[in-house]
């Protein structure tokens, strides 16, 4: 019992240290379907819009760099099924430069029907 409470207060500590080091402009709901590794850099996922068209999951995202200065931002999609289990073999980090005071729109699309949840990786490089 003890173990479980431990794993269970690591996991909210967890999630917290990662929500914090989300932009504080980012919505709540927006920041908990998106992974951050390392700083923001002044890049936030402003917005996601999902839909399910012929029941497969379709996402974009969009990202927005709040600095003047451009960044490159690496991202991938991480498709999960009901338990939060991974569906398919993962897709590649993508490249993308955004420029600064800049608005771009990722896209993808889940790999099948099994996949009925997402987290969005990042990792923003000055």
């Amino acid at each position: 019992m003890f173990k479980r409470i431990l794993v269970l207060c690591a996991a909210s500590l967890a999630l917290t240290a990662q929500a914090q080091s989300q932009d504080p402009g980012t919505p709540a709901a927006v920041a908990a379907k998106v992974a951050l590794r390392g700083e923001s850099q002044g890049v936030r996922v402003s917005e996601i819009r999902i839909t399910r068209p012929n029941d497969i999951l379709v996402v974009q995202a969009d990202l927005a760099n709040g600095e003047r200065a451009d960044r490159t931002v690496f991202y991938r999609f991480r498709w999960l099924d009901t338990v939060g289990n991974q569906v398919g073999d993962g897709e590649s980090w993508k490249q993308m430069g955004l420029l600064g005071k800049g608005q771009q729109t990722v896209k993808s699309v889940a790999p099948s029907g099994i996949a009925t949840d997402f987290r969005l990786e990042m990792n923003v490089e000055k």
